[in-house]
């Protein structure tokens, strides 16, 4: 079936409606801006991704609807493989809060939809042919016409590959699940578990803020014994830090991979750019990635607008990731460190390091410190 092609053209195609292209459609339609948001999600509240988890550093730089946030937390347990002889760490500050990530999309894509972004659901994209951007939907194929495109299609990005620009090799698969649970004694807590054996260069987790517990699971594909399903299955029999009930019928679950090879050094050509996912944004370390997300989409936000009231796409050529990606030497290092963690004996003997003054520093510094996403 031929494309039909659509009216004049727009100045943006975003494609994906997570927070980074809602976030980066958003500031372009408040600049002026004629944009088109697609996602292939028929609703925005289905199939969700992300675990939801905001640093305090996005907390008090980003104006997020206090309604759609979790209780504060302050309090982070680590374990060791079997579980015994954690270290606590209690900070001084409010630093985290986990969203109901389904009523804060639908809030953000409200907000977006009011500054005058028009967005398609259920509309795929398929790709570029000849100077115009195909999307399937309802409606059946069309050839749209925009001046720039944005990549905020996921760590498997399909923009970046129409536009040349790189892609994540350097992923991690992660699944979790959510279900609400009666307020309890303990204060909310960050609960993470460190073994390779259950969790293969990352970690295991439980957020329990009182109102919901978020259990999960992440690591590297090809080292998961039995695979993911099972090492889920495993970790929910005997994860720390949940209330002694039965676990209700309703519970979310969420997966997906994660790009953990820091910022990519090639997201921007003069046809468009990268953000969230698809640009590597998302810590190396910690695979943080609501963070990155949103100061990137502002980025993305200033060389657009730049670049459309120019008339040119010279703007673009600030949007460098190799820039951004040096900033990120030492997590990479640590990633690479932590990939190497490869049997739980391994693992105990690092562990042993966190009960020491130094180590109990330094996971301080990783958990409470200061640092975010790299200023552009």
């Amino acid at each position: 079936m031929r494309a039909r092609t659509a009216g004049a053209p727009v100045d943006v195609l975003v494609v994906g409606a997570g927070l980074a292209g809602l976030h980066t459609a958003t500031l372009l339609a408040e600049r002026g801006h004629d944009v088109l948001l697609v996602e292939r999600r028929p609703t925005l509240t289905g199939a969700i991704r992300t675990m939801g988890i905001f640093v305090r550093r996005t907390l008090d730089d980003f104006a997020l609807p206090p309604e759609c946030l979790g209780p504060p937390i302050r309090r982070v347990v680590l374990y060791p493989p079997g579980l015994r002889h954690p270290v606590t760490l209690v900070s001084r500050r409010d630093e985290y809060r986990v969203a109901d990530m389904a009523p804060l999309y639908a809030t953000t894509a409200r907000a977006a939809a009011d500054a005058g972004v028009r967005i398609a659901l259920g509309t795929r994209y398929d790709g570029r042919r000849d100077g115009s951007f195909l999307l399937a939907g309802g409606a059946g194929p069309i050839a749209v016409r925009a001046r720039f495109v944005v990549g905020a299609d996921g760590a498997r990005s399909r923009v970046a590959r129409d536009l040349g620009l790189d892609r994540n090799h350097h992923l991690l698969v992660g699944a979790e699940e959510v279900f609400g649970i009666p307020a309890g004694d303990e204060p909310p807590t960050f609960h993470c578990v460190l073994d390779p054996s259950l969790a293969p260069g990352y970690l295991a987790w439980v957020v329990n803020d009182g109102r919901h517990a978020h259990v999960g699971v992440a690591g590297y594909a090809d080292r998961f014994p039995g695979g993911l399903r099972r090492a889920m299955e495993r970790f929910a029999a005997s994860a720390p830090g949940l209330p002694a009930v039965a676990r209700p019928a309703e519970v979310e679950r969420r997966g997906g991979p994660i790009p953990v090879g820091g910022v990519l050094r090639r997201i921007g050509c003069a046809d468009g750019l990268l953000v969230g996912d698809a640009a590597g944004a998302v810590s190396p370390l910690t695979a943080g990635g609501l963070d990155p997300c949103l100061r990137l989409s502002a980025l993305a936000a200033d060389v657009l607008d730049e670049a459309l009231r120019a008339g040119r796409p010279e703007p673009l050529t600030r949007y460098d990731g190799a820039a951004l990606r040096a900033r990120f030497r030492g997590r990479l290092t640590l990633r690479r460190a932590l990939a190497q963690v490869r049997t739980p004996a391994v693992a105990a003997a690092a562990f042993a390091l966190l009960r020491t003054p130094p180590g109990r520093a330094a996971a301080r510094r990783v958990l409470f410190g200061d640092a975010s996403f790299p200023d552009p």
